[in-house]
């Protein structure tokens, strides 16, 4: 049994932080599939939190529980204020974003080119760990251009985890800091689940979840052998509907699964809330698009939501005239 200092969290399954995906709607429309997947936000970087709108990047709905902050950064006071305000703020966890390889990261001096510093990594680690009550875990992937030896990830997960962080979210491929885009090093570099399955058993106190190319329950069920969790990540988005079995499957909770229908019943008023405050619906109906994936009618569904939803003054009706058009 790991000893979970600070952590109550079961991450088992957790849906990935991803730029422009994982924002509050997205999260509260997985919450309605799965009571119990930990949720993540996409990440933040420490200098919008200080220098921004902390509400505008802060902001959930009490109902996205358990739910994590990614944080993007590489100053422990600026990471550690950054977390403290986390914590004011409800989250459960904050997880600093090791394993982001764009261009704009990196000129910031963090995500994945802070696997070279590990000294520094572990640094924030502890600073942030000082200021906070929650959780606070590292996403990375397993080595970033030529400094992708086993010993290399080795000596990386040491040294945070001597900085205090018992959990950590490995992308199992590596990254190329130049040459290939995000998108490509998100595809190209090959999926190396035997080296996260290593760590795990060469750090068996550590919690391990591991993340890439994870697209089924019963491919998740299969990595929990020999690691902790399973990070989903796209395929959460394109195919939401697959969260629907995983309090049943993963989590061994008796609760019923709703239809595609109901979840879109269940979603309404929070539609309408969303659009009395302001929001746009095509900022909300973005995120449901793929929920009839693999069901008839579901391109009809689509199409309606994506021509019509972000026309001005689009209300809820939009959503129910899709839904006409699946059940249709």
């Amino acid at each position: 049994m790991i000893d979970q200092q600070k952590s109550t969290l079961n991450r088992k399954i957790c849906i990935a932080p991803m730029l422009d995906w994982s924002d509050r709607h997205c999260r509260y429309f997985h919450r309605l599939l799965s009571k119990h997947v930990v949720l993540y936000t996409e990440m933040v970087t420490t200098g919008a939190l200080i220098n921004g709108d902390v509400q505008r990047h802060l902001g959930f709905s009490p109902p996205e529980h358990p739910l994590a902050l990614q944080l993007g950064g590489s100053s422990g006071s600026d990471l550690a204020l950054c977390s403290k305000m986390a914590e004011d703020y409800g989250y459960d966890e904050v997880n600093l974003n090791v394993g982001c390889p764009s261009d704009r990261v990196q000129n910031g001096r963090f995500g994945a080119c802070l696997m070279a510093e590990p000294d520094l990594v572990a640094e924030c680690i502890a600073a942030m760990q000082e200021a906070v009550n929650i959780p606070v875990t590292v996403k990375s992937r397993i080595g970033i251009d030529d400094q992708d030896s086993y010993e290399e990830l080795v000596n990386f997960i040491s040294k945070v985890a001597e900085g205090g962080c018992l959990t950590f979210i490995l992308h199992a491929r590596k990254a190329w800091l130049s040459g290939l885009s995000p998108k490509q090093n998100r595809d190209v570099p090959p999926l190396r689940y035997d080296v996260v399955q290593q760590i795990k058993q060469d750090f068996p106190h550590l919690e391990i979840i591991i993340n890439g190319g994870i697209t089924s329950l019963a491919q998740s069920i299969a990595l929990m052998q020999s690691v902790d969790g399973v990070m989903i990540g796209r395929e959460a988005y394109y195919n939401p509907y697959l969260l629907t079995e995983v309090d049943r499957l993963i989590y061994l909770q008796e609760t019923p699964v709703k239809t595609r229908e109901e979840v879109v019943f269940t979603l309404l008023p929070y539609i309408q809330e969303q659009l009395a405050s302001g929001v746009r619906l095509h900022g909300i109906t973005r995120h449901i698009l793929g929920l009839f994936h693999g069901v008839q009618g579901a391109r009809a569904w689509r199409r309606h939501l994506s021509t019509y939803a972000a026309k001005a003054g689009a209300d809820e009706n939009v959503v129910l005239q899709a839904l006409e058009l699946v059940q249709g």
